[in-house]
């Protein structure tokens, strides 16, 4: 089994994210690709001294970035991807919170 830090990258801050944990007591986090709800429930518990009462995960798909560079008067096009990246919204029982501002990460 991985450690906690493997499982969770981050967190992410967002306006939306920010909503959710203060209106439904969720949070949002970026997890490793190959970890599974059961996996990310338990890291989270042991990281952040709460109860997990339900996890999401949603799998993000990179794509397709095309970027224009100059290079000696001349422009240079090129394409690349961007990272998959896999989010898990974790669900907290009533009464537990987690301070992702102030607290550690």
């Amino acid at each position: 089994m991985k450690v906690n830090s493997q499982i969770l990258i981050r967190p992410i801050m967002s306006e939306k994210s920010n909503k959710l944990a203060s209106d439904d007591n969720k949070y949002v986090f970026e997890v490793a690709l190959n970890s599974n709800k059961i996996n990310i429930g338990k890291a989270v518990e042991d990281r952040f001294k709460v109860k997990v009462k339900k996890v999401s995960t949603i799998r993000q798909r990179g794509k397709l970035k095309n970027t224009s560079i100059k290079s000696g008067g001349r422009v240079i096009r090129t394409s690349g991807h961007r990272k998959e990246i896999k989010k898990a919204i974790v669900t907290l029982v009533a009464g537990d919170k987690i301070d992702l501002v102030g607290g550690e990460v």
